[in-house]
């Protein structure tokens, strides 16, 4: 679902720049920016680093079940 909202001018100025750095889109970078500080409120002592490996293993493909032998 999507939804128009109204930001100001300086929040999409700064996220193109930051999503041109990372190939995103303007709304792209807001949400992974949403993403960022959802997982810090909800995980107040996890360090960026941390939040930022969730992030990025998110996005990756799953490779299949462990299978023990």
């Amino acid at each position: 679902m999507s939804i128009n909202v109204k930001l100001s001018d300086d929040l999409v100025k700064t996220a193109k720049r930051y999503g041109a750095i990372e190939h995103r889109s303007v709304p792209k970078q807001i949400e992974y920016w949403s993403q960022i500080g959802k997982i810090a409120t909800e995980n107040p002592d996890l360090p960026f680093s941390v939040i930022h490996d969730i992030l990025i293993a998110d996005q990756e493909e799953p490779v299949g079940e462990y299978q023990f032998n």
